[in-house]
């Protein structure tokens, strides 16, 4: 019934197989792909007709991971798979950028390339085996997909680089890069790094680029059994249109690329589109697509021309000219932290807002749930390039940019454990003209500082484009708009003065060889160090946390404590927020993070929780309440919600007749712990003012009867251990960076 057809090769130590003929037979092409335990399904189907009326190739990728696949339920209340998480956003872009460029420009028709994960195993990653199975559909479909991509992952560990890295291997990577391409050239690179330096970030290029390569070899095996009759496909239009337009207009295209400004160049180039059109399509000889389409060739060939032999850019500038940049922070008041970072005609408007451990975004995902403590919003509203346009949910193209400045700063952030804060930047664009992901990176470097962020370094980010004609080249730096559209790549690099923290490249051209990389990333490194220095004049590493954000303060306390610090059904550690205005989270090793706006709630809700967590010592003086008059003596609450016994004996040195006529029910008084007697607190009145160190009944400090100069009591915690420590130091501003 089956005509099944497999191929399989070892690679780098697992087998990878790819099968075709048995599932989903009615698509143009259908491959499975194995490796370990992990499948994936991938399917590639095209329209057997061109879309009327397309000025674009209508290509559709949908990478998408069922719950199943890992042996779970999906959470929320319909219990299916619903929107594509940002995981399944960022993978499908990923599929889409290196296999786009490799389709006839003739090929207009409605192409779909679905992948599905149906088991999950955490040795191989899907995404990976979803680029080399896309790659593999399509090129045994038929479709005039003229190359074959395949692609791999790259860890670095203890120096080493490692290919196609487990889970649990890349938690302790420095480096996670993806490398896609063909057997000739590299097609896309995706990367975050911890601050590696550029000639590392090459190495590893060159490592994932030839381990692919017995990939490539195996689809092109599957291709020469399995593949299906090609299509015809026709050039847009023909080459005599170009010719004519060209002659027509090639010096006006020239002196509408010199006009600085972009509205006023795009104004120009617009009127000289609509007088092409209205020309050729008079007789219904060209449609209005062809025309544009010749046009924007002849757009391309007067750019280049003129950038490969003067060396001088559309705006005027030098290859690695940088555009004027502007940096300013502390623009909006309320805001945590906040910084406008102009760059030419391309701006961001970013903010940096903390919270506390509660606004952690939980992830849920096939490799199972995790918190995200690091947030970044990118947004892109139309009138950033003077357009009208709905307002709808984030674009694919927002959630990547969005993810690439992730990237580029989470690596230089600090730890954890010395910045409890959860951190969300919102970055919008709020005009556009070229490499506003990088705009994103340097504005939320200096948003984050403004917020009082001690960051590891200052991260600025900038894009590179490349223009290539046979042997010959130029690198230039901070590309705008039409150089991205008109060059051969698209490259940016973010990352400190010492080293990269993020990399994104694709390539539109085959050809790029390792030494045009070499330049770029070197060329791209002057051009990130010129962009440091604008942003060291506007932030500063000094700045203070501010007074609207939370004050957040961990410390350990005893596991055999956690349980009295919530109290049954969470009453005591609910009550303890209601009365402070504070935030409590406690992990189940004890560690103890509290938030409050403002000091006084923070330090109240510190007290009290130590009140519990910590016992208090034979010797210590508080000042305690009384709460009960017996004969034999009296209750005394006086650490908390602890009592203690003062008997008769122990209330005065002189002989006391009656409780009662030296006390009195809410009466407050000195007491010292004398001891304990069947677990129960032992008190003294008449000895407690013999103390040089006394407590109130929360455990704080009381003032001594003549002002001194005094050392002020703090809980200490030791980070090594769950022990709470008595430690004096001078009283003191806290500091909030080590």
């Amino acid at each position: 019934m089956f005509n099944e057809m497999k191929k399989q090769i070892d690679w780098n130590g697992s087998v990878l197989e790819l099968s075709t003929g048995k599932i989903a037979r009615q698509a143009d092409g259908a491959v499975m792909v194995k490796m370990g335990d992990t499948i994936v399904q991938c399917t590639a189907v095209s329209a057997k007709k061109a879309k009327a009326d397309a000025d674009f190739f209508p290509l559709t990728v949908n990478y998408q991971e069922k719950t199943y696949a890992a042996g779970k339920i999906p959470g929320g209340f319909f219990k299916r798979e619903g929107r594509g998480s940002e995981k399944e956003v960022l993978t499908s872009r990923l599929i889409d950028r290196p296999i786009r460029p490799l389709f006839h420009n003739g090929f207009f028709n409605e192409t779909q390339v679905l992948c599905t994960v149906h088991s999950f195993d955490p040795n191989h990653s899907p995404d990976i085996l979803a680029l080399i199975g896309a790659s593999a559909a399509l090129a045994i479909s038929g479709v005039p997909y003229l190359d074959i991509v395949a692609a791999t992952r790259v860890a670095r560990i203890d120096n080493q680089f490692i290919v196609n890295p487990t889970l649990e291997q890349m938690e302790q990577s420095s480096l996670d890069l993806v490398v896609a391409g063909t057997s000739s050239s590299v097609m896309m690179v995706e990367s975050e790094a911890d601050f590696l330096t550029e000639q590392q970030m090459l190495d590893a290029v060159k490592v994932g680029h030839e381990a692919l390569q017995p990939v490539v070899e195996m689809i092109e095996a599957l291709k020469l059994e399995a593949g299906k009759p090609a299509w015809e496909v026709s050039d847009i239009y023909p080459q005599e249109l170009e010719s004519e337009i060209k002659e027509l207009v090639k010096d006006r295209v020239v002196q509408a690329f010199a006009i600085k400004t972009k509205q006023d160049r795009y104004a120009a180039i617009t009127e000289i589109t609509d007088e092409m059109v209205a020309q050729f399509t008079e007789n219904e000889q060209y449609t209005e697509f062809q025309v544009k389409s010749a046009l924007s060739s002849v757009k391309s060939e007067v750019l280049r021309a003129d950038t490969l032999s003067k060396k001088i850019r559309i705006d005027g500038r030098q290859l690695d000219e940088v555009r004027q940049i502007m940096c300013e922070t502390e623009l909006l008041p309320n805001a945590h932290g906040s910084s406008l970072f102009t760059r030419g005609e391309t701006q961001a408007l970013v903010t940096s807002t903390l919270g506390t451990a509660s606004d952690e975004q939980i992830i849920d995902s096939i490799e199972g749930d995790r918190k995200e403590s690091f947030l970044l919003n990118y947004i892109f509203p139309q009138y950033s390039v003077g357009e009208v346009g709905p307002m709808r949910a984030p674009s694919r193209r927002e959630v990547g940019h969005g993810k690439l400045a992730w990237r580029a700063l989470r690596k230089a952030l600090p730890e954890k454990n010395d910045f409890s804060y959860t951190i969300r930047v919102v970055s919008e664009i709020t005009e556009s003209n070229g490499s506003s992901s990088m705009a994103t990176v340097c504005g939320g470097s200096m948003a984050m500082m403004d917020a009082g962020v001690p960051m590891k370094a200052p991260i600025s980010g900038i894009a590179m484009g490349l223009i290539k004609e046979g042997d010959e080249f130029v690198v230039l730096s901070d590309i705008i708009a039409d150089e991205d559209h008109l060059g051969d790549m698209d490259f940016k690099v973010a990352g400190s003065e010492s080293g990269v923290t993020a990399l994104q490249m694709d390539i539109k051209v085959a050809g790029i060889t390792f030494d045009i990389m070499k330049k770029a990333l070197d060329q791209a490194k002057q051009g990130r160090v010129h962009i440091l220095g604008k942003m060291s004049e506007a932030i500063s590493t000094n700045a203070q946390i501010s007074g609207n954000a939370p004050i957040i303060e961990s410390f350990m306390v005893p596991k055999s404590k956690i349980r009295e610090i919530i109290g049954a059904g969470g009453k005591v550690i609910r009550e303890i927020c209601e009365t402070t205005d504070a935030k409590i989270d406690i992990s189940d090793e004890g560690q103890v993070s509290v938030s409050a706006i403002g000091r006084e709630n923070l330090d109240a809700a510190i007290a009290k929780v130590k009140e519990i967590a910590v016992d208090p010592q034979v010797g210590e003086v508080f000042t305690g309440k009384v709460v009960k008059i017996l004969d034999a003596g009296a209750f005394v609450n006086y650490h908390g919600s602890r009592d203690g016994f003062v008997h008769i004996s122990e209330i005065a040195h002189e002989r006391v007749s009656a409780v009662s006529d030296v006390l009195s029910e809410g009466q407050q008084v000195k007491v010292k712990l004398i001891g304990f007697e069947r677990g129960k607190a032992k008190l003294t009145i008449k000895n407690a003012e013999k103390s040089n160190d006394s407590k109130d009944s929360n455990g704080k400090e009381q003032e001594k009867d003549k002002p001194v100069a005094k050392k002020k009591k703090v809980m200490r915690v030791d980070s090594t251990s769950s022990e709470i420590k008595s430690d004096d130091s001078e009283t003191s501003e806290r500091k909030y960076f080590k």
